[in-house]
């Protein structure tokens, strides 16, 4: 039958360009759903994470109990220095997790080789994952699996590179609950929780008048430092510290990327040397 012909069925007459019209209009009716559907996931997964923090921040804001920096974890060991110096002598084989995000790409392996160089025997693995933050660590089956399943002696938490550095209750409420919630896993799995400062950025953060790197660098030591304490107080890797060292010295030009935020090889090198003697004393 041609395309111009009618066509009769039960009674009733239908002409085939309108029916083919129709079944054009289904076709893309379900395109157009199956686009918006996909569409809709990949914006619900990558925002997801922002709109936790966004929550918890406004939580704080309202003086939820839950989070709050009332919460507090009673200290677990008077000494945390103490209580690592112990694990690495009792230890012949350390076993240490990072977890974190690209800041923490290069690390592993770049600790690995400084503890190799100086005689000590490692095992590392990391759970490092993009733009990440605590936040979303605490939520990931990934994480949380390998900090219950690895045995691990040490635990390396790292947050995102700007929330340390946000004004103290915005800090408090994006990054103290899930802080607690991971070093709670981490130590009811036998293993010691420890914190990585990072450094400011080469140029401070965007959208901060007159912002630099030291002044970055301090907010960024201090919110380590308070969320140690909300914690019931861990021992705080100051990376940033060595990072200011090198910078004020002058030696600080090849550490960052070509972005100014991100570790070169070197930059990584010397954040390894900094864990090396805060976790080895050397």
């Amino acid at each position: 039958m041609n395309e111009g012909k009618i066509l009769k069925t039960d009674g009733f007459t239908v002409h085939r360009v309108f029916i083919r019209q129709v079944n054009g209009l289904v076709g893309l009716a379900n395109s157009l759903a199956v686009s918006i559907y996909v569409h809709l996931r990949l914006v619900v997964r990558s925002r997801l994470t922002r709109l936790l923090v966004k929550f918890s921040w406004i939580c704080g804001l309202l003086g939820a109990t839950a989070c709050s920096n009332q919460m507090a974890l009673r200290p677990f060991a008077r000494d945390p220095r103490g209580e690592l110096a112990a694990r690495v002598r009792a230890t012949p084989k350390l076993a240490v997790l990072f977890v974190g995000n690209s800041y923490s790409f290069g690390l592993p392996r770049a600790f690995s080789q400084r503890a190799a160089g100086g005689g000590r025997n490692v095992r590392v693995g990391h759970s490092t994952f993009g733009g990440w933050t605590l936040a979303r660590h605490a939520a990931s089956e990934a994480t949380l699996r390998k900090i219950r399943e690895g045995k691990w002696d040490i635990v390396v938490l790292q947050e995102q590179s700007e929330i340390p550095a946000l004004p103290a209750r915005k800090r408090a409420a994006a990054m103290f609950p899930p802080l607690r919630q991971l070093v709670s896993e981490v130590r009811s799995h036998g293993a010691i929780p420890v914190l990585y400062q990072t450094w400011g950025r080469r140029d401070g953060e965007k959208g901060i008048w007159r912002d630099d790197f030291h002044a970055m660098n301090s907010r960024l030591r201090d919110g380590y430092q308070a969320a140690s304490n909300n914690v019931g107080g861990v021992v705080v890797v100051p990376v940033g510290d060595g990072w200011e060292h090198e910078i004020s010295a002058g030696r600080g030009g090849g550490l960052f990327m070509d972005d100014g935020s991100h570790p070169s090889a070197a930059g990584n090198a010397l954040t390894a040397a900094v864990f090396y003697q805060a976790i080895f004393g050397k």
